[in-house]
C-alpha cells in the first residue's frame, strides 16, 4: 500500500518521490532516488573567469541567480529551463547549504551553488557578454547607516551586470522594498530597457522565492521588472553612466524590518 508523502516521511529524512513543502508551498521538484543524485555544490570559485563549458560539461545559456537564498528560484528556473545552465549564489553559507542538498536530491546536473557576493562574482569571474540571463530576488536592504555601502543595486553593479549579459540579456529584479524599488526604477533604464510586471510571475503565481511567498501573507506589495539590455551602450559609456549617477540612498521600512525578523525565526 502506498501511503502519502507525510506519512512516510519527515521533514528532516526526505525519501524519493517526495515533494517537500514550505510555508504550505511546494519546492520545486521531486526526490530522486540517491543513485540518480548530483553535485550541485561550486565549494570554491576558482580564480579568474569561469569557463561555463567546463563547468557543466556543454555549451548552454547561462542563467545566474543573485542572492539564491534556499534555492527555491533557481530550482524552479532550472527545472523549467533545462537547456540552460544556472549558477545560484548566496553570502551565507548555511543557505547555500540547503539549496545544495535540494539541487543534488532533484538530480539537477544544470545547477551550481556557490558562496559568493553579486558583485565580486561579476567583477573577478564572469566574461563580458557570457550570460543569458541575471536574476536578482529581494537585495537585502541594508537599513544600518553603516552597512548602506552593501547594497547590491548601484550604478557600479549594473554597469557590471551590463557588461556580462549577452546581447538582449535579460535581468530580473524584485523586491517588496517601496524605496528600493523607487531607487532601480530610476536607474536601472540608463543601462535596460526596464518593464515593469503588475501581478504575480506567470509561472510561480504564489511566489517565486521564499522572501515573496512571506512578504505576499502578510500583504506587503511586491515590486518586479524584466530588464533587457540596452545594447547600443558600450562598456566605455556604461562606466560614465555610472559615475554620474547617484548611490542607493532609501529610507528604512517599519514594516519591512519586523518580516525580516519573522523570516529569520520561520
Amino acid at each position: 500500500m502506498n501511503l502519502p508523502s507525510k506519512s512516510r516521511s519527515s521533514p528532516s529524512i526526505p525519501q524519493a518521490g517526495d515533494l517537500e513543502h514550505e510555508f504550505g508551498e511546494p519546492i520545486p521538484g521531486r526526490i530522486l532516488p540517491p543513485e540518480q543524485w548530483a553535485k550541485t555544490a561550486l565549494k570554491k570559485v576558482p580564480c579568474g573567469v569561469l569557463d561555463w563549458e567546463s563547468l557543466f560539461g556543454r555549451r548552454s545559456p547561462i542563467v545566474i541567480d543573485i542572492g539564491c537564498g534556499n534555492g527555491r528560484s533557481t530550482l524552479g528556473s532550472a527545472i523549467m529551463k533545462p537547456d540552460c545552465d544556472h549558477l545560484g549564489v548566496d553570502i551565507l553559507p548555511v543557505v547555500i547549504r540547503y539549496a545544495t542538498r535540494r539541487g543534488n536530491q532533484r538530480g539537477l546536473s544544470n545547477i551550481r551553488f556557490a558562496v559568493i557576493g553579486g558583485r565580486e562574482l561579476l567583477a573577478e569571474h564572469v566574461a563580458a557578454g557570457s550570460v543569458a540571463e541575471m536574476h536578482i530576488y529581494h537585495p537585502q536592504p541594508f537599513y544600518d547607516p553603516a552597512q548602506i555601502y552593501r547594497r547590491l543595486i548601484t550604478p557600479e553593479f549594473l554597469t557590471l551586470a551590463h557588461r556580462a549579459l549577452v546581447p538582449g540579456g535579460k535581468l530580473f529584479l524584485q523586491t517588496d522594498h517601496p524605496g528600493y524599488w523607487a531607487y532601480m526604477r530610476s536607474v536601472v533604464p540608463c543601462f535596460f530597457d526596464l518593464s515593469e510586471l503588475n501581478g504575480p510571475w506567470p509561472d510561480t503565481p504564489r511566489g517565486r522565492t521564499r522572501r515573496e511567498i512571506i512578504a505576499r501573507r502578510h500583504g506587503l506589495p511586491i515590486f518586479r521588472g524584466e530588464a533587457i539590455r540596452r545594447d547600443e551602450i558600450s562598456i566605455d559609456d556604461a562606466l560614465r553612466l555610472a559615475n554620474s549617477l547617484p548611490p542607493p540612498t532609501f529610507n528604512a521600512d517599519r514594516r519591512l524590518r519586523k518580516l525580516d525578523e519573522i523570516e529569520a525565526r520561520s
